[in-house]
């Protein structure tokens, strides 16, 4: 192992808000990519949540999303802040940004403009509904993505209304394609002699993307997938029981040998056998009586003595895991997926570790997100040149 940081000399500049965008940069920057956060002076960004006694916070989830990146406070809306924009671009090798379209190119900030500042710029812009088309104006927000992208309306119960995810599913994916499709464009640029491109991301095509088959269904045969619960159409024994301890299982069982080891884990190998069940389309047929079966069963019986039986017999199983399951997991342990990361105003911070492992040249946190405006003296002075009392103008003017 190296140690070294595979994207060491990279720089970019994260001007969005919240999470869609900014956890793109959040992730290039575990691997080494220098992260310029711009943030508005006096409150920060969105994500840092509400202000505490005239402060701006460090919420937790800026304390993760914000990891590694370095803040800088500069005001976009006015002349003096656009223009010192424009100075770091020229520094730059992406920008990242969230804005609704045409924001940017109300303060002559936009793809045409920033271009003509470095023409090896990579502009990733994420937004509701894309840069173009008849909904492009229109906000968009991860519940509102979600909703629109097909993703949201099978999930759920059959008797009740759709569900959303208990975490922003459409911002992070959001973040991880900006993510993909910066490192595609700075392959094009570096590897291959390209110039910079931008990059237009609409917040709900990524859960789109990963709707597996909806639309290939839908075109063939006009079939409009409904909300299951957790049953898996195809596939059966699967889906989520409760133990007699109060915990909840997971099993997924569909394949004709794994049913077969599961019938003998449980005590039932004459089902393994029996021609209702023997076969994988038949237990589809009969997944509601096979499935009350297997819940009638597992409510008798502790996880602890459910996961020895299935584990035994190679029975794919699991645990739905509370945080507090996982921080005491011998497994999250030995992968080292979480990690501690030392902060002199909150103390140690947890948090997940960096995904994915790299063995020659691993990421790393560097730190946990910063204070407003930390790094005003590293960027604007260091990095641009100005001097302690331009900086100190410009504070007086509310551009930083």
């Amino acid at each position: 192992m190296s140690g070294k940081l595979p994207l060491a000399g990279i720089r970019v500049l994260d001007i969005g808000t919240l999470i869609a965008g900014p956890f793109g940069a959040t992730m290039l920057g575990d691997f080494g990519a220098e992260i310029i956060k711009v943030e508005q002076p006096g409150i920060g960004d969105a994500l840092r949540g509400t202000p505490k006694d005239g402060k701006a916070s460090r919420s937790g989830n800026w304390l993760v999303e914000g990891r590694n990146k370095k803040s800088v406070t500069l005001n976009l809306r006015v002349k003096q802040g656009q223009d010192i924009l424009r100075e770091l671009v020229r520094t730059a090798d992406v920008v990242i940004e969230n804005f609704t379209p045409g924001t940017l190119e109300k303060w002559n900030l936009g793809w045409d403009d920033l271009r003509k500042v470095n023409p090896r710029l990579i502009m990733v812009r994420v937004s509701g509904y894309g840069q173009v088309g008849p909904y492009s104006k229109r906000s968009g927000y991860d519940r509102i993505a979600l909703g629109f992208s097909g993703y949201m309306y099978p999930t759920g119960f059959p008797d009740r209304f759709p569900v959303r995810p208990a975490f922003p599913t459409a911002d992070y994916n959001t973040g991880t394609f900006a993510a993909l499709s910066a490192m595609f464009a700075l392959y094009e640029r570096d590897a291959k002699g390209g110039e910079g491109q931008m990059i237009d991301l609409a917040l709900y095509e990524a859960p789109f993307r990963i709707t597996a088959d909806m639309m290939t269904k839908h075109a063939q045969t006009g079939e409009i997938r409904e909300r299951i619960g957790n049953r898996n159409p195809t596939f059966s024994p699967a889906g989520t029981f409760q133990t007699r301890d109060g915990r909840y299982v997971q099993i997924a069982a569909g394949g004709d040998n794994v049913w077969q080891r599961l019938a003998e884990a449980i005590d039932m190998a004459p089902l393994a056998t029996d021609p209702r069940y023997a076969k994988s389309r038949e237990r589809i047929a009969r997944a509601d009586e096979l499935e009350a079966l297997l819940a009638g069963w597992i409510s008798e019986h502790d996880f602890a003595d459910i996961e020895a039986r299935l584990e035994k017999a190679n029975v794919p199983f699991g645990g739905i895991y509370t945080a507090a399951d996982i921080a005491t997991d011998p497994h999250f342990a030995a992968r080292e997926n979480i990690a501690v990361i030392p902060d002199e105003e909150e103390g140690p911070v947890t948090m997940p570790n960096v995904v994915p492992k790299l063995r020659g040249t691993p990421g790393r946190i560097a730190h946990a997100g910063p204070p407003l405006g930390k790094h005003n003296q590293e960027i604007y002075v260091a990095l641009l040149g100005k001097t302690e009392a331009e900086l100190a103008a410009l504070k007086d003017a509310g551009v930083i």
